[in-house]
């Protein structure tokens, strides 16, 4: 009872614990890594449309500033008289803080407001690059105007016909502008806008601790025409959804290998119920045999007796009559004699001596015997023996009264004639005889009782006909199969190891 027990505690913790605490683990970790990767991929796509508003509005900017400059271009006694158009682009441009043009050391000749107040663009880095490179620059940070407005300069040059810089114009674009659209396209995410030095140029919705934090929890998007970039911190995971989401895969790797244990221990309980029946029937014929032995004996003992007897009467009453009476009791300690010799076999089927046969001598020397039982019943009787010995370790008289009882059998079963095949084969480890007729058949409830000792469907028979066969079979290390459909016939199939010719 203890090792039943601790076989199914073990049995219950290799197919249901381990699985299931192995099974959540890898599940649980898989489900982690993609509710990241939707994590990453959604901070990726807020960081990747602020990247794109911020490039669409210098693009713009750019354009308008290209217009700027062919106009200024084609001005070239005072670049004062711009003033005015410079005042109407900023005024149909509400993204600007204002429009201003310098000479070519960074001093203001003209501008479309007076709100630069204290602010000295000269003095700015992007301008004093623009007198160097003469090429539009951006600038790396963002300043505050007289009228509270936080702007980004860009700057580009006005150059005359010998290509030296002649004079500038700047756009300060309004950062706020950018930012109201930033806060309504992603309203809840925690985003920053850094400049090229890192530090901190607008803040969304993120704590001052969130920004100093682990730098691998935000994704940084570079933007194009500006030397900044986007950085967005990955959302936090809900733990309510990734506690519900672990409790589901826990529940359901549970509920299936609680099945999947179920089911091998229902497979486990049939394997030991059958082998425990098996175990009993070998128990019950061992003790049948035991009993029909002993029997056979004390049965063989009076009976020698009584046919002595009889053999001597039959000699002094000679008359027709009383010889009719004598044949009748001969003819049935003839059969007394049959039942008690499948007794002894019964009882003692180890008791013999094996050889090496041929299997192919011993259906020959028999075929006649077959021949004359199949002639009698009117059936044909097809016999198939190939050319190749097929040796078997047996005993050859009981191997000789097993084919004659089946045959005898499937003989019994074709009172309207029919044919009897008998195939003899050489399979790769086994010699295999099939004996097939097509009589009456064997009803399915029968078929798992046929081996029982004493079941018979017939009112002569003892029952101990197939019992013998299969006894002798499984001394000789082979077995026997039997199918059967009623109205159709029997198959019976014996197979037995081969050896190798002494």
């Amino acid at each position: 009872m203890k090792y039943k027990q601790k076989r199914n505690i073990l049995l219950y913790m290799m197919i249901v614990l381990l699985p299931t605490i192995i099974g959540s683990f890898l599940l649980i970790k898989e489900e982690l890594n993609e509710n990241q990767q939707i994590r990453v991929e959604e901070a990726n796509w807020v960081a990747s449309i602020h990247a794109s508003h911020w490039n669409q509005f210098v693009n713009e900017s750019v354009t308008t500033l290209e217009m700027l400059l062919l106009t200024a271009s084609s001005i070239v006694d005072d670049y004062r008289q711009m003033e005015p158009l410079l005042i109407r682009t900023h005024r149909t441009e509400p993204r600007y803080g204002g429009i201003y043009l310098l000479d070519k050391d960074g001093s203001i000749l003209a501008g479309s407001n007076q709100e630069l107040g204290k602010n000295d663009l000269k003095k700015e880095d992007y301008i004093q690059e623009v007198i160097q490179t003469k090429d539009v620059i951006i600038s790396d940070h963002t300043f505050f105007m007289n009228n509270g407005q936080n702007v980004i300069g860009l700057a580009a040059p006005i150059v005359d016909e010998k290509k030296d810089l002649s004079a500038m114009i700047v756009f300060l674009l309004r950062v706020d502008y950018v930012e109201n659209i930033m806060k309504v396209l992603t309203p809840d995410s925690e985003l920053l806008v850094m400049n090229s030095q890192q530090e901190v140029l607008m803040n969304f919705n993120t704590p001052k601790e969130h920004a100093e934090n682990d730098h691998r929890q935000w994704i940084s998007t570079p933007i194009d025409r500006l030397p900044w970039s986007i950085r967005v911190k990955i959302a936090d995971a809900d733990v309510k959804d990734i506690v519900y989401s672990s409790l589901l895969i826990t529940g359901i790797i549970f509920f299936l290998s609680n099945i999947a244990f179920l089911f091998v221990k229902y497979m486990l309980l049939k394997r030991e119920a059958a082998i425990e029946k098996k175990e009993n029937e070998a128990q019950k014929l061992e003790l049948v045999g035991s009993l029909a032995a002993s029997t056979a004996h004390e049965i063989r003992n009076p009976l020698t007796g009584i046919k002595g007897l009889i053999q001597l009467l039959s000699e002094k009453y000679n008359s027709e009559s009383d010889q009719l009476y004598f044949n009748v009791i001969n003819q049935e300690i003839s059969r007394i004699n049959e039942i008690v010799s499948e007794f002894l076999i019964l009882g003692k089927p180890t008791a013999q001596k094996m050889n090496t046969e041929n299997l192919n001598v011993i259906l020959k020397e028999l075929h006649p015997i077959l021949s004359s039982e199949a002639n009698l019943k009117n059936i044909k009787l097809i016999c198939s023996v190939p050319p190749e010995p097929i040796f078997i370790k047996c005993t050859k008289d009981q191997m000789k009264q097993v084919i004659l009882n089946i045959t005898k059998n499937a003989v019994e079963s074709m009172d309207n004639g029919g044919n009897l095949t008998i195939h003899l084969a050489k399979k790769k480890q086994v010699g295999e005889i099939i004996i097939q007729d097509n009589g009456v058949g064997i009803p399915k409830e029968a078929i798992e009782k046929i081996f029982t000792p004493f079941y018979t469907s017939k009112d002569t028979g003892t029952g101990l006909g197939l019992v013998v066969c299969k006894r002798l079979l499984e001394s000789f290390g082979g077995q026997i199969d039997v199918s059967s459909e009623e109205g159709i016939g029997t198959i019976v199939k014996i197979t037995l190891p081969l050896v190798k010719e002494k």
